[in-house]
């Protein structure tokens, strides 16, 4: 019996789709994209990335669909627990047994720069979103890894210059001793510096740690008008509370967050932390879109997003959409299509993925709200200014990046 022409039509379009669908799915490994989310879930960074996270990106995957072309997204976890043996072990495993295509996350320092090396080894792709060591895309940049959210050079450039601007001259530093913690020391002398301060003296302590007593001591015996924390999480939490125990900037002394996060403030409340300065790369509240992405996910886990855990959702459609464009999940396919794209997003302003893996995008000068100003629980900075995205990270030309041609 001879097909009607309409049918036959209709018949020849779908095999025709359903074999491009079939091709596209082919360039997929396993016929899946799989993605591994290695983070601190229980530990000092946990409430900053963490479990909340994993639920941004989980939130990601279900708003694309679930799958790529046909090809199912499949989502893989685990707690690196700050440390770099662990991390490096769970992705080698990842690679070797599950072939994750994708390894998203990553919040200290030191287990991304562990976890990259593996990723380069492997010929697979990474987005760092947690980390905040410039380091990451500069000595230790490789051809398989973007830096998504924020480090420590626009901190410095944004908190530091503010704070000095401001007649906070002589500074003594608090600093988290590891690569975080270095780099963003690093990065806070020499604007200090730059900007005509000094710094006066500082002290190194262990990762982490609960009793910031003698570090205490010891910054208020320096004489410094300053007190810079170069360190982060819970770490940042209880030497503001010990600085207050100590009636620190009740003698005259300011304290200066480098690297102060939502929930960090929130947990802290106002009274502790108002007026202080800080540098951010996103805030839920700063305009209508970053509301509306910021009450889905606060709907979905009870608190407001981070600027990280807003970072690895934006991250994560940007990949998955590269993966949609490129139709494969090869890493340097994947890598040099999510470059070729600019980020505008509810997260990113101006962002572009720079050559040496750097996501450029406008970061942003806060300052924590009174509890006068405040008109609800997470309405906790006024943003100041926008740091522009050219302006903001280090420049290409001062770039150690072995993928950077200067």
């Amino acid at each position: 019996m001879t097909m009607p022409r309409k049918a036959l039509v209709t018949s020849i379009a779908f095999a025709a789709s359903a074999a491009v669908a079939a091709s596209a799915q082919a360039e997929i490994s396993d016929g899946e994209v799989r993605i591994g989310y290695l983070a601190d879930m229980s530990g000092t960074y946990r409430d900053l990335a963490g479990p909340g996270g994993l639920t941004a990106l989980e939130m990601a995957v279900a708003d694309f669909g679930g799958s790529v072309d046909g090809a199912p997204i499949v989502v893989f976890s685990a707690d690196d627990r700050n440390s770099a043996d662990i991390g490096a072990n769970t992705v080698r495993g990842w690679i070797d047994q599950q072939n994750v295509d994708l390894v998203a996350g990553l919040v200290a320092s030191s287990v991304t720069i562990a976890v990259t090396k593996v990723l380069e080894e492997n010929d697979r792709l990474g987005i760092v979103s947690g980390s905040a060591a410039s380091s990451v895309t500069n000595e230790h940049c490789t051809p398989n890894h973007i830096h998504w959210v924020y480090d420590t050079y626009p901190l410095a450039n944004g908190t530091a210059r503010a704070v000095v601007e401001q007649g906070g001259d002589s500074w003594f530093l608090l600093t988290a001793d590891y690569a975080f913690g270095h780099a963003l020391e690093a990065d806070v002398t020499r604007v200090v510096e730059e900007s005509g301060g000094e710094i006066v003296g500082g002290v190194r302590h262990p990762f982490p740690t609960s009793d910031f007593s003698s570090y205490i001591l010891q910054a208020q015996g320096s004489g410094a008008k300053i007190v810079g924390l170069a360190n982060a999480g819970a770490d940042t939490v209880n030497a503001i509370t010990t600085a207050s125990q100590f009636g620190l900037t009740q003698s005259g002394q300011q304290l200066a967050g480098l690297l102060i996060f939502l929930n960090d403030v929130h947990a802290l409340g106002l009274e502790a932390t108002q007026n202080l300065l800080l540098t951010t790369g996103w805030y839920w509240d700063m305009d209508d879109q970053a509301r509306e992405w910021a009450q889905r996910y606060f709907d979905e886990v009870g608190s407001m997003p981070t600027m990280v855990q807003a970072g690895i959702y934006s991250s994560t459609m940007h990949y998955l959409e590269a993966v949609e464009a490129a139709g494969t999940d090869d890493a340097e396919a994947v890598r040099a299509q999510m470059a070729s794209q600019p980020i505008n997003d509810f997260f990113a302003r101006n962002g572009r993925i720079r050559e040496d893996g750097r996501m450029v995008h406008d970061m942003y000068l806060a300052q924590v709200k009174t509890p006068e100003e405040s008109t609800g629980e997470w309405d906790l900075y006024e943003i100041l200014s926008t740091i522009p995205a050219e302006e903001a990270y280090r420049p290409l030309s001062e770039s150690q990046c072995k993928l950077v041609q200067n």
